[in-house]
């Protein structure tokens, strides 16, 4: 579907009050985008002339939200006359005098209607001749939407709204989906003409249908077959049932493109997240954000990833990660946190209970466990003990620590930023660094032990360490 002839007309200046939230309704997030960013993303796609978004509530907000990653939308400010009869006046009076294509009206809290669905919506639009055209939807419980009225051909004949509807029209089960297509003159011709003589005191956007019947034009309708892609957001519990249909279809895309995923029901994958085949994803995991998942890796179980790189054949299991590179063939976790600017190379380790940030971990290096690395250099083959931290904050300011090509270290091992250790350099276990350690030297903190004996008969007297120390001095 391209592009001179087609304007999208995005309204989001509701004020949403069901969401009970400071958040502005159509930036609250599902699957990585505001349910606004969904319906923008969509309509991007349809390759329209003009995309045009109205906004009222919370107005800068939305905007600042929105500009950078939709930078070809145009938003238009709603007045104090309420109502999407409103809305669409003021989107179309922003558009070129000479427009005179079709305008495509979409809801920024409906973000399920995908491109396939539109399209085919405009393209029966445009074959049926008719002004406007209705996507409209079957449902067991129509409550809270207008209701399509049909005539005594089939037609459609008018919309009425839920508070303005009598009891037999509330029974109707067709209902108005809120989606749209008009001709722009025929918009420019109407909508001048809708007033606020009904119970909410709003200008209808679907009068106009009902005054094109009276004026003897034909309005069409366009039943979808699949009733989610009407799905809007209203309060709390419609935001995660339509996330959850948003990461049910996800899912299933990627399942399709070659990747298992165990448990479909406890994976939450973001729109932006690429994965490749052969990837697996075990259960309670999240693929938040732009990550980015290479062929052969294994995500999970409870495992969140966010913007993160993951290389082919990696394992990453039970770690939150952000902002983080991990290299082919690495490992990580359990129990893992990697901050952002870590980069984990080919083959490496970043094992149980490390903390890692803004750290370079070369080639087959290891840190396993019980460590936390920061503002860091790290060569190749390096094996970092048990315990050991690089100390990175003197209380101003932060500082690098560096390590050469195989260096390993003893068990609680404290690196005092600045400081490097050169290549092949050793620690002592408990070493506290604090100055730099030249290639293959062994850097040990070493204080003589010193054992006071009969300490604990004497100062803990009666306890039961004393007795047991008793009992094996008279047996010496």
């Amino acid at each position: 579907m391209t592009g001179n002839n087609l304007a999208i007309v995005v309204l989001a200046a509701g004020q949403g009050t069901r969401m009970k939230s400071r958040l502005p309704k159509v930036l609250h997030p599902i699957g990585g985008r505001p349910l606004v960013g969904h319906v923008l993303t969509t309509a991007a796609r349809l390759q329209a002339a003009h995309i045009e978004v109205v906004v009222r509530h919370e107005r800068d907000q939305v905007v600042a939200a929105l500009a950078k990653d939709y930078p070809d939308a145009v938003f238009v400010d709603q007045d104090d006359i309420p109502g999407t009869g409103r809305a669409v006046q003021v989107a179309v009076e922003a558009l070129p005098a000479d427009f005179d294509g079709d305008v495509l009206v979409l809801s920024g809290d409906c973000p399920l209607a995908d491109a396939d669905t539109l399209s085919a919506f405009l393209a029966e639009h445009r074959e049926s001749g008719a002004p406007a055209t209705l996507m409209t939807a079957l449902v067991d419980d129509p409550t809270g939407y207008g209701r399509v009225i049909r005539d005594a051909d089939g037609g459609v004949d008018r919309v009425v709204e839920q508070k303005d509807a009598s009891a037999e029209e509330a029974a109707v089960r067709e209902i108005n989906a809120g989606m749209y297509a008009f001709r722009a003159e025929t918009l420019r011709t109407y909508l001048p003409q809708v007033g606020v003589d009904n119970a909410q005191g709003e200008m209808y956007l679907t009068d106009v249908p009902g005054m094109l019947r009276r004026d003897g034009d034909r309005v069409a309708a366009s039943v979808v077959s699949d009733v989610t892609v009407t799905y809007g957001v209203n309060d709390r519990a419609q935001l995660a049932e339509v996330g959850r249909l948003l990461n049910q279809r996800i899912v299933r895309r990627w399942q399709l493109e070659g990747v298992t995923v165990i448990d479909p029901a406890t994976t939450w994958i973001d729109d932006d997240a690429k994965l490749s085949p052969d990837v697996t994803i075990l259960p309670n995991t999240q693929i938040l954000r732009a990550t980015v998942v290479a062929p052969g890796a294994i995500i999970g179980p409870d495992t969140t990833l966010v913007d993160c790189e993951v290389g082919e054949d990696a394992v990453v299991r039970r770690t939150d990660a952000t902002l983080a590179v991990i290299g082919a063939e690495a490992t990580v976790g359990p129990f893992s946190f990697l901050r952002p600017g870590t980069v984990l190379g080919a083959k490496g380790k970043i094992g149980a209970y490390v903390e890692t940030k803004n750290a370079e971990i070369g080639e087959g290096s290891k840190v396993p466990h019980l460590s936390y690395v920061g503002d860091a250099t790290i060569g190749r083959g390096v094996n970092l003990g048990a315990s050991t931290i690089t100390a990175n904050y003197d209380d101003v300011h932060k500082h690098r620590t560096e390590i050469g090509d195989e260096v390993h270290t003893g068990s609680h091992t404290v690196l005092v930023a600045p400081v490097r250790l050169g290549a092949g350099a050793k620690t002592g276990a408990g070493a506290v660094v604090r100055k730099d350690v030249p290639a293959g030297a062994l850097a040990m903190t070493v204080a003589p032990q010193r054992n006071v004996e009969g300490w604990v008969e004497k100062n803990r007297a009666g306890t039961g360490a004393a007795d047991a120390a008793a009992r094996e001095n008279s047996a010496e």
